[in-house]
């Protein structure tokens, strides 16, 4: 008689996939981000932050209601394909799904060099191969372990932004006097706020990381699109504040030509602030940790279709994790993170998670005409996917013609 096959594990809560969805959106995005953004968009960095959120909102909706239609640890593939009812779409759109956090994991590894570096000098190559190598591990353990240890580390990432806000917010009461320099005056002004956009965008991804927990999350009809909706404003919010403060704190120039731009915010050089770039390093490489997850259960879900070799669909008996495909993914971060630098890594995640939204966007309009299979505790109104698609593809040709 054959044994079934060990199942992922339900484990998971609002509060820990609110913050491992957290864990995923913070960190080298503001960390790292906020100096890219003000060296194309200037001191209207803010906006482009703005817009960007705006661009999140609408997609972050989208993923809510399909994380209900469809929990499936494969996410956007499943999406896909159902919605287009055309298997080569879904498969398609999985191996995107899959080198999108691929090259966001690397990236998060690399922009935390900037902090690290602040504070001990060792080879960066090294170091970030230790790093990935300690987080497959992991990993491995078990979900509830990883997404607790990694929530802790989401708590820390706060507590930074919460710093910074704290630290240098007195700069606030400058605002009304300043808040025109924010505004672009003319049509080149607008293209770096696009450019900037399309950047700041990379700081708002992981909203789409929480549905592919779906197989492991409690109560899912409910849990998960709160969770999305809770992770987008609570970084939101957080964003807005910290980049607000940075661009009237620094010249942007400034930002732009360092490789830890809050560190220039708070003065890490003065002895108080010696802690600061420990809780950067934690806040850019709890990424990591959540990514290496993420793309093992991407990587377990696309091979249950047989659209992976069928030897990374394995769970560990006893720790019911996809434990071959987390090593798998954890080995080619490894040789991404060692070879690539951190703006081209974030450019390229940009580019492929705007297609991907466009792609889930237009499969919940097709899903919407068809007959509704389960209840929904949340159900969006067709004009959020319909901007969604719009607006991904605004960001992205901007870019293209920039």
């Amino acid at each position: 008689m054959e044994t079934e096959s060990p199942k992922l594990k339900r484990a998971l809560g609002l509060v820990s996939l609110t913050l491992y969805g957290l864990g995923i959106i913070i960190g080298a995005g503001i960390y790292v981000l906020v100096g890219a953004v003000a060296g194309r968009a200037g001191m209207a960095a803010p906006l482009a932050f703005l817009l960007a959120g705006v661009l999140a909102a609408f997609t972050g909706l989208s993923y809510a209601e399909l994380g209900q239609r469809l929990p499936d640890a494969a996410g956007a593939a499943v999406y896909a394909r159902e919605g287009f009812k055309r298997p080569w779409v879904g498969r398609v759109t999985g191996y995107a799904t899959l080198l999108v956090a691929m090259v966001a994991a690397a990236s998060v590894t690399r922009g935390g060099a900037g902090y690290l570096l602040a504070i001990v000098d060792i080879p960066l190559p090294v170091a970030s191969g230790l790093v990935i190598i300690a987080f497959t591990v992991l990993a491995c353990w078990g979900v509830k372990e990883s997404v607790y240890i990694a929530s802790t580390m989401t708590l820390l990432e706060i507590g930074g932004l919460a710093f910074v806000i704290f630290s240098a917010g007195d700069t606030l009461g400058d605002l009304p006097q300043r808040i025109s320099e924010m505004w672009p005056q003319d049509s080149s002004a607008w293209i770096g706020v696009m450019g900037g956009t399309f950047l700041a965008f990379f700081a708002f991804s992981g909203f789409e990381a929480i549905v592919h927990m779906a197989e492991e999350t409690k109560d899912v009809g409910r849990t998960l699109p709160r969770a999305v909706v809770l992770s987008i404003t609570i970084s939101a919010v957080l964003y807005m504040l910290v980049v607000t403060i940075s661009v009237l704190s620094i010249a942007p120039t400034d930002l732009a030509a360092s490789h830890a731009p809050l560190c220039l915010v708070v003065n890490c050089d003065s002895p108080n602030m010696a802690l600061f770039p420990i809780i950067a390093i934690i806040a850019t490489l709890n990424g990591v940790l959540i990514e290496i997850v993420l793309m093992s259960r991407i990587a377990y879900g696309m091979a249950q279709r047989n659209w992976l070799p069928s030897f990374l669909s394995r769970v560990h008996v006893k720790r019911q994790t996809p434990i071959t495909a987390t090593l798998f993914i954890g080995g080619i971060v490894i040789l991404l993170a060692t070879s690539l630098e951190f703006e081209p890594l974030a450019r390229i995640t940009s580019a492929l998670m705007l297609v991907i939204f466009v792609i889930v966007n237009m499969s919940l309009v097709l899903l919407k005409r068809q007959p509704k299979k389960v209840q929904l505790s949340l159900e969006i109104p067709l004009w959020v996917p319909i901007c969604g698609t719009i607006s991904s593809l605004a960001v992205l040709a901007a870019e293209v013609l920039s």
